[in-house]
């Protein structure tokens, strides 16, 4: 009979030490996928905000699909022999043994949710979506493996008019967030997919003959995907394609009217361009209009928005030929160069409006039953209630903190008396609109207040 050696009391440490350190390690976030803490969402919430307004001002209505779909569906759509399929998709499969991807753009998803829902045959739409995307990269300033984009997508509308609307409506977003000054729109045209075959031959032809002078990259691009190819960053290569045919002269007839019309509608609303020859775009499906926006205010991976046609896209994927064009923006970048260049407006990061200090037997009954009077009056205001106790000396620190630009002060005085004290906690000097009266610290009657806080409103 084989009887256990006993455990020494070292050993036993050992062996119970090493399983509370696997249950007490501390879980953290995947890299490349970074949470929104409360001090940012503000900004988050100001950019998204800005857009909405003027997505809405141009007759666009939101769409919300799954972060999960069919592999196949990106396959089909963004192309097997792309970085981003080959390399960079999450993708698993599910207890039925389906394969499945988290979404590593919108489009193919919102094509395959319009399709689906019946919303593109014999009716035009546009639509718009916000929410994270997915993919394995290598994590970069304001460029991680989850991140969000705010995506745009019109169909059933062939002429040049909606991708010009498109691009003067991307144009409205940086004035309204201060960046017009900042970005550089580089626009193309890619033609039909039969002109686009025959430049692939051509500039396959004339790079097979430069072999040695590309990059690894490159060289492997030549047999999968050549057009990636003009978007290299190697000087090496960037030389090589110095004397490379030229897209334009493979173009055809109707894409070309379709780029002159369209250069005509972006002069006539004032929209400055440069056209890149070599603007190809990294997925499969564009076709016709492509354009960038660009910057220098975010290093080397300076697109902050990006686009173009993709009528052959629905199509591709199951549906009947129907035209279509679209975009997205990064929403990190974006919040990434609005912090960078001080585009942020004062106050955003506010947490609320007003904050009710509360000092003194039986004064939080009357500060609640005072905010809540404020909040349904004024639906919009961030009322803060203090609670939790404390001096009055921590409550006006944490009203400081809070953002607000006024505070408003209950003791056991102001019950008796029937006031409240209205207390500025920011320089209101320069405030326009604002009377004297309500620059300085004042003791007025509740019955008063509602008029003084549509003052400090308005």
């Amino acid at each position: 009979m084989l009887r256990a050696e006993p455990l020494s009391d070292s050993r036993l440490y050992n062996i119970i030490g090493s399983k509370q350190d696997k249950i007490l390690a501390k879980i953290q976030a995947i890299r490349g996928m970074n949470d929104i803490l409360p001090e940012q969402t503000p900004k988050w919430q100001y950019l998204e905000d800005t857009v909405r307004r003027v997505l809405q001002s141009y007759g666009y209505s939101e769409i919300r699909m799954p972060i999960v779909e069919q592999t196949e569906l990106f396959k089909r759509s963004i192309g097997e022999v792309t970085d981003i399929v080959e390399k960079e998709m999450y993708t698993f499969e599910d207890r039925n043994g389906d394969s499945l991807t988290l979404r590593p753009e919108g489009t193919a998803c919102c094509v395959r949710a319009a399709e689906q829902n019946g919303l593109l045959f014999n009716q035009t739409q546009k639509l718009w979506y916000c929410g994270p995307m997915f993919r394995h990269e290598r994590p970069q300033k304001g460029r991680y493996r989850q991140f969000n984009q705010i995506g745009v997508e019109c169909f059933g509308m062939q002429g040049p008019d909606i991708d010009a609307e498109m691009i003067i409506m991307t144009a409205r977003f940086w004035k309204a967030l201060g960046l017009l000054d900042n970005v550089t729109l580089q626009i193309n045209s890619l033609g039909t997919s039969e002109a686009r075959s025959e430049y692939k031959k051509a500039l396959v032809e004339y790079l097979s003959s430069n072999l040695d002078a590309l990059d690894g990259d490159s060289k492997k691009r030549l047999e999968t995907n050549p057009l990636r190819i003009l978007d290299s960053k190697n000087e090496g290569t960037q030389r090589v394609l110095d004397n490379a045919p030229d897209f334009s002269d493979y173009l055809d007839l109707e894409s070309k009217e379709h780029f002159e019309k369209l250069l005509g509608l972006l002069d006539a609303s004032g929209v400055a361009y440069e056209v890149n020859s070599r603007l190809v775009r990294g997925l499969d499906y564009y076709s016709k209009t492509v354009f960038e926006w660009v910057t220098s205010d975010l290093g080397a991976q300076g697109t902050v928005c990006a686009g173009g046609r993709y009528d052959g896209l629905v199509e591709q994927l199951g549906g009947k030929p129907t035209p279509g064009v679209g975009f997205a923006m990064g929403v990190e970048r974006l919040i990434l160069m609005l912090e960078s260049l001080g585009k942020i407006p004062v106050g955003v990061n506010n947490s609320a409006d007003i904050f009710i200090v509360a000092v003194g037997d039986g004064t939080q009954i009357e500060a609640f039953k005072l905010a809540e009077i404020l909040r349904n009056e004024f639906l919009s205001l961030r009322v803060v209630t203090h609670c939790g106790g404390g001096s009055f000396k921590s409550q006006m620190k944490k009203a400081d903190k809070s953002g607000a630009p006024v505070a408003l002060i209950i003791g056991e005085n102001e019950i008796e008396n029937k006031t409240v004290v209205v207390k500025p906690l920011r320089d209101l000097s320069q405030v326009d609109g604002l009377s004297d009266a309500n620059r300085q610290q004042v003791e007025a009657p509740i019955a008063d207040l509602l008029d003084i806080i549509e003052d400090y409103l308005a």
